[in-house]
């Protein structure tokens, strides 16, 4: 009678095996982490500005002028801010006149900067 492999998963080591690979990964100094480095928890985590730039400032709207197309993303990353914050920012700056609305769909706007 042939026995055949269903899968199923791997068996469960028997105890002398589970202490042997246990003094083994404390031999060489590996854990479960997989020989991954740990870092501090929120060590080299960037937090975003949650508060835009002021819209009237002149270099704000000077380096806004540099950019051919302003979609959020662009924005965001320009000036480190989130991108809810800078959908916000752009209408707001779409109201005062600074840039003008090219393109709407249902969820990106794309402005450019108004001559």
């Amino acid at each position: 009678m042939k026995v055949i492999d269903m899968g199923g998963g791997k068996k469960k080591p028997t105890m002398t095996q589970m202490a042997k690979s246990q003094t083994r990964e404390e031999e060489t100094g590996e854990g479960k982490g997989g020989g991954r480095a740990k870092t501090p928890s929120g060590g080299d985590r960037k937090t975003l500005g949650i508060v835009p730039p002021n819209p009237n400032d002149k270099a704000v709207t000077k380096e806004l002028q540099k950019l051919r197309v302003l979609t959020p993303y662009t924005v965001a990353s320009r000036f480190n801010l989130r991108v809810g914050v800078a959908k916000d920012f752009l209408e707001e700056l779409c109201r005062q006149g600074v840039i003008t609305e090219v393109s709407r769909g249902r969820n990106l706007r794309i402005y450019r900067p108004s001559d």
